[in-house]
C-alpha cells in the first residue's frame, strides 16, 4: 500500500507484551484512517467492556495526511469506550506525536489490559519499551512533558495525562505540546485505568506515497491559497476567539448554565481583549494559520485560549475577566481536564447551589477563587464535592434527581453555542456521534447566515426560527465532511472553515498520497459508513436501554425562553424538533429508533454489523 503503512502497534500491558498487526488494505480503503480506523477496532474489540477495566482499547489512530506536508495535517485521533457516556468516545489533537507515529511505521496503536505500576510507552520505530513512570504518576501534564523531552530529546512527540486522569475523572483528557487536548468524553481516563502516564514516539522512516511531486505541488498550491484568503488576516489575529463577539450578539453564547444568551461581560472577554494580552501564537504540526493564542494569566502563567474554553469557563460560570478565565484553562491543561465538560460541571454545581439542591459549600456564578478551588479538587477527586464534580454533569443530575438544568447529550456536556433559537444546531449536538459536541456539524453560521470572522456588517441579519427539511441535509452534509472526511484524514477542518480552502484540494491530495481515487460520493459513503458503525456500536452497547429520546436535546431548550436580548422569551419548539430528527433519520436510512436499518447496513457494507445488532434490537 501506498499513504498506509497498514501496520498497527499492539501493547498489552497486563502482560508487558508488544507485537505488530498488519490489517487489510481493504479496511485503509473502506475506513481510511483516523476516526474510521478507531471505530473500525473498537466495534470489532470492545464489546460490553467496561470503560475503565482493563478489557477497554484505547487507540491512537492517525490518517493518511498525518505526518507528510499537507493543509493543518497534524491531527491525531485517540478513541475508547467512553467512562462518561458509555458510548463511542474519541477527540483529536493537535501533536508531533500523530507525525512520529507515522514516521515510525505504523497507522495506529491499541493499548489493552493494565499496568501493575505506571508505565510509559516509549516507541523509536521498532522498537518499542514499556518503561517504569512512577517518578511521573502525581505530575501535571507540563512537567510530564517536559522531564520526557529531557530524557528522550526535543525531537519526539509526547502524550499524556494528568491527575485528572490518573484519578479518573471521566472527563479526563490527553494532553500534548502544554495546551493541546484530546478525548472530552474521558479519554484520559481510561489513560489512567491503564496506569498509562504517556506515550513518547519519535519515528525516522520516510512514509510510503504514490505521487511525491504532485502532493508537494498540491500542498504548496494549498498553502499559498490559505495565506491568501481575505479572512486570513484577521484570523491570524484571533482565532476562534472571534466567536466570543459573535454569539453574544447572536444570544449564543452560553452564559450562567447555559440560562442565556448574552453575557454583560462579553467585551471583556471577547477577542480584542485577548489581542490586547496575547504574547505568542502556537499551531499545530504542518500548520501556516495558527488558532493557539498564548496570553498570561492572573498568575502570570501562559495559557492558550480558544474560544471554547473561554466560553465555558467565563460567560458560562459568569466570569468577565479573561485573565481570571485564563487561569481555569491553564489549570484544566496541566491537570489533564476537558474545559468544555469541566466549564459545564462548575456551572451545573453553581445552579444547583443557587437552587438550594445542595449544600456543600460550593462556588456560585462569578466567584473565580471558589471555582478555581473546585477545579482542583475535581482533578484530584478531593472532597465530597470534588468527587462530585469529576462525575460529570449527566451523573450528578441523575444524583441529584433533576434534568431540568442539565447541559448534556448522553452524557458529554454542551459546548459553546447556546440553542435556544438554533434547531440545526440543537439537532448537531444530539446527534453527534460522541454526545453533545460541535466539531462534527458547526451549522450554527450556516443557519444564522453570518460566521465570526466576517466583519462588523455581517452580525446584522434578521433571524427567525425555522425547522425545514433543509436544516437535517445540512447537518448531514456537515457531518459527512467534519466528523467523515475530515476526521478519517486526521486533519484540521479550520482551513476549509475558517478562511475558504477550496474542498477540491482533499481528493486530489488523497490520490497524491494512497494513489486510489475517490470520488465525493465514495468519500461521503465512507462517512456514512463511520457514521453507520458508531451509531451501531452505541446501540449495541446500550441494547434495550438505546431509544430515540438518546437523540434529543437539554430540556433547558424547550422548557424556558431566553432571558434577554432581541429573541428574549423564545425556545425550541419540541413537536417540530421531532419533525426534524425524523427527517435526519430518513436522510440518514435510520429507522425511528435512530437505528440504521438493515439496507442502510447492506448499502454501506456492513453487512457483518448486523448480526451483532439482531442481538440486542430487531432491524427494519
Amino acid at each position: 500500500m501506498k499513504g498506509w503503512w497498514g501496520r498497527i502497534l499492539r501493547v498489552d500491558l497486563t502482560n508487558n507484551k508488544v507485537r505488530v498487526q498488519e490489517y487489510p488494505p481493504e479496511v485503509a480503503r473502506k475506513f481510511i484512517g483516523g476516526r474510521g480506523l478507531a471505530a473500525w477496532i473498537l466495534w470489532n474489540e470492545a464489546k460490553g467492556v467496561d470503560p475503565l477495566g482493563p478489557d477497554n482499547k484505547l487507540v491512537f489512530a492517525s490518517g493518511p495526511f498525518n505526518g507528510l506536508p499537507t493543509p493543518s495535517g497534524g491531527k491525531m485521533v485517540i478513541a475508547a469506550k467512553s467512562p462518561l457516556t458509555g458510548g463511542y468516545g474519541d477527540g483529536n489533537l493537535g501533536t508531533m506525536a500523530t507525525v512520529h507515529l507515522r514516521k515510525a511505521g505504523y497507522d495506529a496503536i491499541v493499548v489493552e489490559g493494565k499496568a501493575k505500576k505506571p508505565v510509559y510507552l516509549y516507541i523509536e520505530d521498532d522498537e518499542v519499551s514499556i518503561l517504569s513512570a512512577e517518578g511521573l504518576w502525581g505530575k501535571d501534564t507540563f512537567e510530564t512533558e517536559r522531564e520526557l523531552k529531557k530524557i528522550h530529546g526535543k525531537n519526539v512527540g509526547v502524550l499524556s495525562i494528568g491527575p485528572a486522569g490518573e484519578h479518573l475523572v471521566r472527563y479526563a483528557v490527553v494532553i500534548s505540546q502544554e495546551g493541546r487536548a484530546a478525548g472530552r468524553p474521558g479519554m484520559g481516563a481510561v489513560m489512567g485505568s491503564k496506569k498509562l502516564k504517556a506515550v513518547v514516539i519519535r519515528g525516522t522512516k520516510e512514509i510510503p506515497v504514490a505521487d511525491k511531486e504532485n502532493l508537494k505541488k498540491l500542498s504548496t498550491e494549498a498553502y499559498n491559497e490559505i495565506l491568501n484568503r481575505p479572512s486570513y488576516p484577521f484570523w491570524k489575529r484571533q482565532g476562534t476567539m472571534a466567536a466570543v463577539e459573535w454569539t453574544n450578539e447572536n444570544s449564543a453564547l452560553p452564559t450562567m448554565n447555559f440560562s442565556d444568551g448574552s453575557f454583560e461581560f462579553a467585551r471583556s472577554i471577547d477577542g480584542y481583549t485577548m489581542e490586547g494580552m496575547k504574547v505568542k501564537q502556537r499551531g499545530c504540526p504542518y500548520c501556516n494559520m495558527p488558532c493557539g493564542n498564548v496570553v498570561l494569566d492572573a498568575e502570570g502563567r501562559e495559557s492558550e485560549l480558544d474560544y471554547e474554553n473561554v466560553a465555558l469557563l467565563g460567560a458560562n460560570l459568569g466570569i468577565g475577566k479573561l485573565n481570571e478565565v485564563s487561569v481555569l484553562n491553564r489549570i484544566a491543561d496541566e491537570m489533564g481536564m476537558d474545559t468544555i465538560s469541566l466549564g459545564g460541571s462548575l456551572a451545573f454545581i453553581m445552579e444547583a447551589k443557587e437552587k438550594g439542591l445542595i449544600k456543600e459549600d460550593a462556588p456560585e456564578f462569578g466567584d473565580f477563587k471558589k471555582a478555581r478551588e473546585l477545579a482542583l479538587d475535581i482533578a484530584y477527586r478531593r472532597g465530597e464535592l470534588g468527587n462530585f464534580g469529576a462525575e460529570g454533569v449527566m451523573r450528578m443530575s441523575q444524583k441529584l434527581g433533576d434534568d431540568s438544568f442539565a447541559m448534556h447529550v448522553k452524557g458529554l456536556e454542551v459546548s459553546g453555542y447556546n440553542c435556544f433559537i438554533y434547531p440545526a444546531m440543537a439537532l448537531a449536538f444530539a446527534t453527534s456521534s460522541i454526545g453533545a459536541h460541535h466539531k462534527e456539524a458547526w451549522v450554527i453560521a450556516w443557519e444564522i447566515g453570518t460566521a465570526p470572522i466576517e466583519g462588523e456588517q455581517a452580525k446584522k441579519v434578521e433571524y427567525k426560527i425555522t425547522y425545514g427539511p433543509e436544516k437535517a441535509a445540512k447537518v448531514i452534509e456537515l457531518q459527512r465532511l467534519r466528523g467523515g472526511l475530515f476526521e478519517m484524514l486526521s486533519a484540521c477542518r479550520l482551513p476549509w472553515v475558517e478562511v475558504g480552502l477550496s474542498l477540491d484540494y482533499y481528493p486530489k491530495l488523497i490520490e497524491a498520497i494512497t494513489g486510489v481515487r475517490y470520488s465525493w460520493d465514495d468519500l461521503y459513503t465512507a462517512a456514512d459508513r463511520v457514521y453507520a458503525l458508531i451509531r451501531a456500536y452505541w446501540v449495541r452497547e446500550f441494547g434495550e436501554k438505546w431509544g430515540r429520546h438518546m437523540d434529543y436535546p437539554p430540556k433547558r431548550w424547550f422548557i424556558e425562553g431566553l432571558k434577554s436580548g432581541p429573541y428574549k422569551g423564545q425556545h425550541l419548539d419540541m413537536d417540530k424538533y421531532e419533525g426534524l430528527l425524523s427527517e435526519y433519520y430518513r436522510l440518514r436510512g435510520w429507522d425511528e429508533r435512530g437505528i440504521p436499518k438493515r439496507e442502510t447496513l447492506k448499502k454501506l457494507g456492513l453487512e457483518d454489523v448486523i448480526p451483532e445488532l439482531e442481538k440486542v434490537t430487531k432491524l427494519e
